[in-house]
Order: C-alpha cells, then sequence, then structure tokens
C-alpha cells in the first residue's frame, strides 16, 4: 500500500512540475549562419557570449601592432567577434592579398567547369594554345589544368616571371611538387574558355555575387588581387559554407570539397591552392624538403588557409564556425615573401589564449 502511494505521488509531482513549465528545457538550437549584405551594417557578436577569454584581447592586439599588421577580423557564424585597424589602417583602406588571392582563381576555375566551360583534367594547351612553354611538345601536353591548380606542372620554379622563355622542363608534370607562379596561367585559361577577361568573368561569379570590393593589379610578377578587409573575410566565408552565400551555392560543393583536401600524394598539406592543416607531412615554397608534422602546429588540425606573401591569412577553421583574417606588412621584414612561416603559430597561440 505505500509503495502505491508512493508511485502515485511521483506521478503527480512530474505532472504538476510539466504543467507549471519546471521541465527540462529544450536544448538550444544551433546559430543560423549570417551573411552581410552590401547596403547593411555587418552584425557582431560579444565576446562574453562566446566565453572567451576578454583579458587576453589586449595581449592579442598588442601583438598584432608589434607584428606590422594592417588589419584583423575574426569572424563567428558569419558575424563579427572581433575587427582591429593598426598603424593608420582603416575598414575602407584596401591592401593586397598576395598569394593569398590563389583561393579566388582556384574558386573562379571551379565556376568555369561548372559552367562547362572547361575541364580541369584536358591539357592546358587546349585552352592557352600549343606552345605556351618551352617544354617539348609530348611533355607539354602532359600538362593539365589540374596540374597547375595543384602545383605539380613539373615546370622551373626558380624564376618568378612567368614567361615561355623561363617555363622550362624540370620533371613530368603530376611527378614532382614545387610551389610556383605558374599557377596564374590559370587566369589566362579561364579567359579562353569563358571569351571574356579574367577579371570580369570573376566580377560578374565572385566579386558581385557576395558583394566584395578590389580589384586585380597588374603586380611587378604577376596579378595581385587588392581589397579592403572586410571582402577578404567575406570570401573566408564563402569558403566556411563551401561555396554556398546565403543559399546560393557559387562554387560547386563537391569541386570546393576537392579544393580543400590532399590534392596529389607529395604535399599532403596542399590542395587546390589552399593550404591544409592537420596532415603528417607538408612542404613550403622554395624547397624539395619534406616537414614531418602539422602545418601550424598550434592551428586547429581542421583548418584550410589561403596564405600570401607578407603574412596575408585567410584561415578557415570549420569546427569553430570561424573564419579569422590578417592583412598587413610581414611580421617579419627579414623574410617577407615566405609564404608559411612562424608567425602562424606565434598567432594562433595568441587566438588560442582568447577562445580556449
Amino acid at each position: 500500500m505505500k509503495k502505491n502511494r508512493l508511485l502515485l505521488l511521483l506521478v503527480m509531482v512530474s505532472f504538476f512540475s510539466c504543467k507549471k513549465g519546471i521541465d527540462t528545457p529544450a536544448p538550444t538550437s544551433p546559430e543560423q549562419m549570417y551573411f552581410p549584405t552590401n547596403n547593411a551594417e555587418w552584425e557582431t557578436k560579444s565576446i562574453s557570449s562566446l566565453g572567451w577569454k576578454q583579458s587576453a584581447i589586449e595581449d592579442l592586439k598588442k601583438f598584432l601592432a608589434e607584428k606590422n599588421s594592417k588589419s584583423f577580423m575574426i569572424l563567428i557564424n558569419g558575424r563579427i567577434v572581433l575587427e582591429e585597424y593598426f598603424n593608420g589602417h582603416t575598414k575602407d583602406a584596401t591592401w593586397q592579398w598576395n598569394s593569398a588571392g590563389k583561393t579566388l582563381v582556384s574558386a573562379t576555375t571551379s565556376i568555369a567547369q561548372q559552367e562547362n566551360l572547361l575541364n580541369i583534367n584536358n591539357s592546358a594547351a587546349q585552352y592557352l594554345g600549343s606552345g605556351w612553354t618551352s617544354e617539348p611538345t609530348e611533355k607539354e601536353n602532359l600538362i593539365t589544368v589540374k596540374h597547375l591548380l595543384t602545383m605539380t606542372s613539373g615546370l622551373d620554379e626558380s624564376s618568378e616571371l612567368v614567361v615561355k622563355s623561363k617555363l622550362t622542363y624540370v620533371a613530368d608534370a603530376g611527378t614532382r611538387w614545387a610551389y610556383a607562379n605558374v599557377f596564374q596561367k590559370l587566369m589566362d585559361v579561364v579567359s579562353a574558355a569563358s571569351k571574356q577577361t579574367y577579371e570580369s568573368y570573376f566580377n560578374a561569379k565572385i566579386k558581385n555575387k557576395i558583394g566584395m570590393d578590389g580589384f586585380w593589379d597588374d603586380g611587378l610578377i604577376f596579378k595581385i588581387y587588392n581589397s579592403n578587409t572586410r571582402s577578404m573575410a567575406k570570401f573566408g566565408l564563402l569558403a566556411l559554407n563551401n561555396g554556398e552565400w546565403n543559399k546560393e551555392q557559387i562554387i560547386n560543393k563537391s569541386f570546393f570539397s576537392e579544393s580543400i583536401k590532399t590534392s596529389q600524394n607529395i604535399n599532403p598539406s596542399y590542395g587546390y591552392l589552399w593550404w591544409l592543416n592537420g596532415k603528417s607531412t607538408y612542404m613550403v615554397p622554395g624547397s624539395q624538403n619534406v616537414f614531418q608534422g602539422v602545418l601550424v602546429s598550434s592551428a586547429p588540425s581542421d583548418m584550410y588557409a589561403a596564405m600570401g606573401a607578407s603574412d596575408q591569412r585567410i584561415y578557415v577553421i570549420p569546427s569553430k564556425n570561424m573564419v579569422v583574417v590578417r592583412m598587413g606588412n610581414a611580421s617579419d621584414s627579414s623574410n617577407p615573401s615566405f609564404t608559411v612561416s612562424g608567425f602562424d603559430n606565434a598567432l594562433w597561440q595568441k587566438i588560442n589564449a582568447v577562445i580556449n
């Protein structure tokens, strides 16, 4: 009898608890991804709402200023958490992406393929014409568009100039990874395939779609993209969302997925002009050495990055729905051209002190 009374009492307590709304609350749904529009103020998210360490922010900002930074941004789910400018740089000022802009070329090549204008598995000569290198024809014909996307053309990388006389044979395409400026021939591939200038195609398919500012400048060696910091962050947000922007799939999702995976078996830390963290080995520009370990040991293992000389950076971290952007002069003035540097590890140590 006592057991029955106790059971009845428990049932009644449960019933009235539910009626009063004191039952266990439903789990909070994930925050929706935000995409800024051209004419609207960019939404923000406070550091305190994320549980980050406010006390570590000043140390991060001091480090960035000391390392010749011009701007720095962190996005979470597309919202600005941190946006800082240094040394007189402003929100509207433009700066060069350097080789971080290679990822823009990768994305544009992808779109040309999804529009059936080209196929990355075709010989580059199909779009550039025979004799675009100084190689024998049979060697030149081995070079596909994909080899240009993956730094495996086999062409000599010792010269920064991309002219026919400098595009000479070192190895068969696909057998050697070497960081080289020959990637810019992809712009000519896209231009020939689309029957318009590369810049006009890029503007229509990416820049105008996501509301970037900026322009391609004929630099001393190759075309370099210049934009404000927020435009760089917008492209990072497009990458975080696998080529999708506000429910529009701008870059083919499967192609973008390929772009951020190991693209060849020589340098696992390289995709289609994207640098990849978390792999067992990596190579760096200007060397044929293979280094053991991950590219940036202090950064999240799932990070992929657009990296340019003088430490221009877009870091994309899917596990944290995070995009990090840094623009500026070289952190180490004695080593301005090195794409992958110790700066990345040092910066991520400062970021980790804030977010962990």
